[in-house]
């Protein structure tokens, strides 16, 4: 089903740039702006000036965010600070990190994928997205004709024949190797040889794709195709924009680590946050539990671990010295909450029943306005502070989603509500990247 090609990847040049902890940075949608001048800091060849220039007061059609990224992509490769591959490769990736104290290891692919429509069912999303962000990525393609941070997939290995491929291929020594960026290290090595390369096609070819982080930018590729294909140049029946480039994950992976996303409101009523206790007893049953300020994760962990399989949710905020445990009661009851024409795994799913029963359909926000009282966190500690604090009026804690749900959302055609997962750790910018034009 999957069209998974080589490609002579961009990347920086280890003889010219010593240090890749200086230049590599985060993909465009967390680079905050406090952020983002740390990393123009950093060095003169952060990634950061293509990825996610500086916007400036004076941007006009000609000289803009993306103007300044494309000449700066030209000078980088004429200063031979960026090289360019000269083999097809499919590049290995091992993302090595720490979560909560405990080392992990992210092995992933990075090769392009033919572009495909979704109603193809070859690429699978899982969320749903914002149009703001894709207008970005799309303006980015035309300047630079460039993938410059991959879309993070996923991929069911059956019979884990690809793993073993890899083994024999990352004995060697790697081409590129970064350390402490941010606290997380990288090893990048590239499979040039034809017969492995079609192994590994061959062995995706057969099965689909999960887009776990990157909707946008799949969105985005896919638009800029119908807008190059509509033009009036004459094009081959294959062009190099038809493929987008991915980094490909086992959804076994030991370091596939999914986090889940809590909400956080504001700009509540008084009227809203009074009448919120009755409207969460017609649909759980509440329990208050003293809240412990010595360990709140473990609280938290050890109040939403019991009964997996029971809709279990914690709300925080109308008391400062109480969570409120919440078990739905009966599916039946909050089932008409929700839109009708979603998949009842949607429907069953923790963040579709914040955002359908308690955000709309208990404290009234619209899918309209929701964004203006919203924001998200994967730290459950974060989000009690910041209620504790008076940032946040309410904070409702979920479990993370499962990968196996994530596919079985996908495989069904729907999509998950917007912000329902957060894969930990983003895949950098800058470590390799696929230009497929100039």
């Amino acid at each position: 089903m999957a069209d998974i090609r080589p490609f002579c990847g961009v990347h920086y040049n280890p003889s010219l740039v010593k240090d890749l902890a200086k230049v590599l940075c985060p993909p465009y949608d967390v680079i905050t702006p406090q952020m983002e001048q740390e990393l123009y800091k950093r060095s003169d060849r952060n990634f950061v000036r293509i990825e996610f220039g500086r916007e400036l007061p004076s941007d006009k059609n000609t000289d803009n965010r993306y103007t300044r990224a494309a000449v700066t992509l030209d000078k980088w490769l004429e200063q031979d600070a960026l090289t360019v591959d000269k083999q097809p490769s499919i590049y290995v990736a091992d993302h090595h990190f720490i979560h909560r104290g405990r080392k992990y290891c992210r092995r992933s692919i990075n090769c392009l994928v033919k572009l495909e429509e979704w109603d193809k069912m070859v690429v699978r999303p899982h969320e749903g997205t914002q149009s703001r962000p894709k207008g970005d990525r799309i303006s980015l393609l035309w300047a630079l004709k460039a993938d410059t941070s991959p879309i993070l997939g996923l991929y069911d290995s059956h019979d884990k024949q690809i793993s073993s491929l890899l083994d024999k291929q990352t004995a060697g020594k790697p081409i590129l190797n970064a350390d402490n960026v941010d606290e997380e290290s990288y090893r990048l090595w590239a499979i040039t040889d034809e017969e492995t390369i079609g192994q590994i096609g061959d062995c995706l070819s057969d099965r689909p794709l999960y887009i776990a982080d990157g909707h946008h930018r799949y969105e985005s590729a896919l638009t800029y195709r119908r807008e190059r294909r509509t033009s009036s140049s004459p094009l081959a029946e294959e062009e190099p924009f038809d493929f987008v480039m991915m980094t490909l994950v086992d959804f076994t992976d030991p370091g596939l680590v999914i986090l889940p996303s809590h909400r956080l409101v504001r700009g509540l009523s008084p009227s809203a946050l009074d009448g919120l206790m009755v409207g969460l007893k017609t649909c759980f049953d509440v329990e208050e539990v003293p809240l412990n300020r010595g360990d709140i994760l473990s609280q938290i962990n050890a109040l939403l671990s019991e009964d997996k399989d029971e809709v279990k949710l914690i709300l925080y905020g109308l008391s400062q010295e109480r969570f409120l445990l919440l078990r739905l009661r009966d599916f039946n009851i909050v089932s008409p909450m929700i839109p009708y024409f979603h998949s009842e795994l949607y429907q069953r799913l923790d963040v579709s029943i914040v955002d359908h029963v308690i955000l709309e359909e208990l404290l009234g926000l619209t899918h309209e306005n929701v964004r203006a009282f919203l924001d998200y966190t994967t730290d459950a500690i974060e989000a009690v502070g910041s209620v504790a604090e008076k940032e946040y009026q309410l904070a409702v804690i979920v479990n993370p989603v499962k990968p196996g749900v994530i596919k079985a959302i996908a495989d069904s055609g729907d999509r998950m509500p917007r912000k329902s997962t957060y894969f930990y750790p983003k895949t950098p910018a800058g470590l390799v990247f696929y230009r497929f034009g100039k």
